[in-house]
């Protein structure tokens, strides 16, 4: 996919004006950067002649196989805002240019970019206008017409406001693929802090009517009821870090109960990045970015590794370490685990080794069926075998008494350092082994 002036593809086209709504778009481009929350994963929907589909995996910022990045429509229906978040560049108090598009104008921009082939689906989101109810059935319009109207069958997602009516929910599911309601930040003090015209459980109820929906729809299709369809894609929600000195075992506790409570697809953290004229309570610079990396695959771990929330930080260290990632520092805090045979453990235990990703422990199991795993085979499995050798022990080899002891086990299991390449992370950011 080749990439695409938004100035130069607006005044280019013959159907819009190339003034005034080429202004409007790049302001509303640009304010839709702060919202992480839009990529997109699990939605099927058939295209039944329609124009654009959705296959698979979904729409999203991602690379397919073959190395090309599908991407969304992202903008704001405007930026203007009637509350007064402290961390948003989009307050009411902030001097930021403001802009609005029409229902119209968003659906007419899609179209175009579909057809030009620069797009395959739409995120939008909005800051608040007079109401949430206003301001939801804003974009419930734009799903609408674009279903309904322009017979697009590409990916949707909606941004949900918090507080906004029942029936806009219900038929804002209804046309989109994905919902997400943001929860902004980690904790109720953190938000009465910042923001204390969003009120944390007015989130949680929006969060709680789209899981109850999904699950009433769930429960039909069991039945052997055809329901329609509502948000296939599920719900996800944004999480800034860094606004606030909370630290990263609260962040991961609130996200674990936001999994199993409302039954979430994912949560996306998000770097604090800093504002102009900003409220002296906010840091003067964003925390380093790995700190967001970290939470990404602390977050795995809880999902599909069968980590708690609690296990990956303490008391004493609450914040997870910059320097290794999660399950590497969690395995060097309790060696006494360690090492396992691999020819033995159980499932559960083999995710906990380092440098052994969910791929690795399906073949590991596969394979000890048929014959007993070699130091020589690890590779061949796809297991990191400078991360995991030390806490393992094969049919032909047992690491030492004294290897998992040793002082230097953390630099000699390190990863080697070195300057990666643009596409090199492409395959550990879709796959999220760690």
């Amino acid at each position: 996919m080749r990439r695409v002036s938004i100035a130069t593809t607006v005044s280019s086209g013959n159907f819009l004006p190339a003034t005034d709504f080429e202004s409007k778009l790049a302001i509303l481009a640009d304010a839709a950067k702060y919202d992480a929350s839009c990529a997109s994963s699990g939605s099927k929907r058939e295209s039944r002649g329609g124009l654009g589909s959705t296959e698979g995996m979904g729409i999203c910022h991602s690379y397919t196989p073959d190395g090309r990045c599908v991407s969304l429509l992202k903008v704001l229906l405007t930026n203007v805002c009637i509350y007064d978040c402290q961390y948003c560049v989009n307050r009411v108090s902030s001097d930021t240019p403001r802009a609005r598009m029409s229902v119209e104008e968003v659906v007419r921009l899609t179209m175009d970019f579909y057809r030009r082939n620069y797009i395959e689906g739409l995120f939008l989101s909005s800051g608040i206008i007079r109401s949430s109810n206003y301001t939801m059935d804003q974009l419930v319009q734009v799903a609408k017409t674009l279903r309904d109207r322009e017979n697009f069958r590409g990916y949707i997602h909606l941004k949900t406001i918090p507080g906004a009516d029942e029936e806009l929910i219900e038929e804002a599911g209804l046309y989109a693929d994905r919902l997400s309601v943001n929860i902004e930040l980690p904790t109720l003090g953190d938000l009465q802090q910042l923001a204390p015209e969003k009120k944390r459980d007015e989130i949680e109820d929006t969060m709680g009517q789209i899981k109850v929906r999904r699950d009433e729809v769930d429960a039909d299709k069991k039945n052997g009821l055809r329901p329609p369809r509502f948000a296939p894609a599920g719900q996800s929600t944004q999480m800034i870090v860094g606004a606030t000195p909370t630290t990263d075992r609260d962040i991961l506790a609130t996200s674990s109960t936001l999994y199993q409570t409302h039954r979430l697809r994912r949560v996306y953290y998000s770097a604090f990045s800093p504002i102009p004229h900003a409220d002296s309570r906010l840091p003067g610079q964003a925390p380093p970015l790995v700190r967001e990396h970290r939470l990404y695959q602390a977050d795995w771990l809880i999902r599909f590794y069968g980590f708690d929330a609690g296990e990956l930080t303490s008391d004493e260290q609450a914040n997870l370490s910059l320097e290794l990632d999660p399950k590497h520092a969690w395995a060097l805090a309790h060696r006494e685990q360690f090492p396992i045979d691999i020819n033995l453990a159980a499932r559960e235990m083999l995710l906990r080794v380092p440098g052994i990703g969910e791929r690795g422990v399906k073949r590991i199991l596969r394979t000890r069926k048929h014959h007993a795993i070699r130091d020589e085979d690890l590779s061949r499995l796809g297991i990191v075998y400078r991360r995991a050798r030390p806490f393992i022990i094969t049919a032909d080899r047992h690491p030492g008494p004294l290897m998992i002891d040793r002082a230097d086990l953390i630099e000699k299991t390190r990863p080697k350092q070195r300057q990666l390449m643009l596409f090199d992370a492409a395959d550990s950011a879709s796959n999220g082994q760690v």
